[in-house]
């Protein structure tokens, strides 16, 4: 009866099945917004940077108290929310449509994953959790402000790459771009762990001492940058050779390939240099030069 009822909230349930990609009728779906609050985030960080800068000549931290830990918390169960309503509803459209897929195309589940046929729209079940993922990179961005207000070195690219992450998920939802399943599973799969580990240490519960130095997040967004690196291969792969017609979004998709380029110097600078600590206030990553 539980998993039932899981199902049918996750993936049945008449709102989500239902749900169609509308700049009209949904929050923050339109250019202006998007544009409007990219400009603004990132000024306003930069802004506060450079305040903070000038005002502080050593690199005090401020003092956040409890609201890292409990906006690490928070992401967590968002993360494993839309992880399993994404993973359900993969599964549920798999299912409902895979026999339109016999006698006229080539189409397996694991090509549907990787690759949406051309003239596919943002409407449907995975569509739902595409445009919850997208509304929580806005929850997610408040990592850069922590980062700026704690002082930490790369705070500044922290924050570009939290409004790339913003400007992706937009993209993914206006031109139903491809893949877009299997990168938000191993977005929020990954996120939820290290959400918990920065909760765990954050809060300074049990053990949480000795858990300070463990590389979590840094593994987290190694298996990340691999993961989005595979489905690219494969997205290209499918687009040109193994799908008769291409995948749908493939001009967005070179747009995101540019960002995820933009965000993996972004991991390198933050982790490619001594004393760079997390933005969660956690374990600081030494490098022996």
């Amino acid at each position: 009866m539980a998993a039932a009822s899981a199902a049918y909230w996750l993936a049945e349930h008449p709102a989500i099945v239902g749900f169609r990609w509308s700049p009209t009728h949904l929050w923050c779906s339109t250019w202006a917004f998007l544009l409007g609050f990219l400009a603004s985030y990132v000024a306003l960080c930069l802004a506060l940077d450079a305040f903070l800068g000038a005002a502080l000549r050593r690199r005090k931290p401020l003092p956040l108290g409890p609201f890292p830990a409990a906006h690490a918390l928070l992401m967590a169960a968002v993360s494993a929310a839309i992880f399993a309503g994404t993973l359900l509803s993969a599964v549920a459209e798999i299912r409902d449509t895979r026999w339109s897929w016999r006698g006229r195309s080539r189409t397996t589940p694991f090509r549907w994953l990787l690759c949406f046929p051309p003239g596919t729209r943002s409407s449907g079940r995975v569509f739902f959790w595409s445009y919850a993922y997208y509304l929580s990179r806005y929850l997610h961005a408040a990592r850069g402000v922590f980062a700026v207000l704690r002082r930490r070195r790369g705070a500044s690219a922290r924050v570009f790459a939290h409004a790339a992450s913003v400007a992706m998920a937009f993209l993914w939802l206006e031109f139903s771009q491809s893949f877009q399943v299997l990168a938000i599973l191993a977005s929020t799969l990954t996120h939820t762990v290290a959400f918990v580990f920065r909760f765990w240490v954050g809060a300074g519960l049990p053990a949480a001492r000795a858990a300070r130095g463990a590389p979590v997040a840094l593994a987290c967004q190694l298996a990340l940058l691999g993961c989005n690196l595979a489905c690219h291969v494969g997205v290209v792969w499918m687009h040109f050779g193994a799908v008769g017609g291409g995948c749908s979004g493939i001009g967005a998709w070179v747009f995101n390939t540019l960002l995820n380029a933009a965000l993996l110097w972004v991991f390198l600078h933050c982790y490619g240099k001594r004393g760079v600590c997390d933005d969660d206030g956690g374990a600081t990553v030494k490098k022996e030069l």
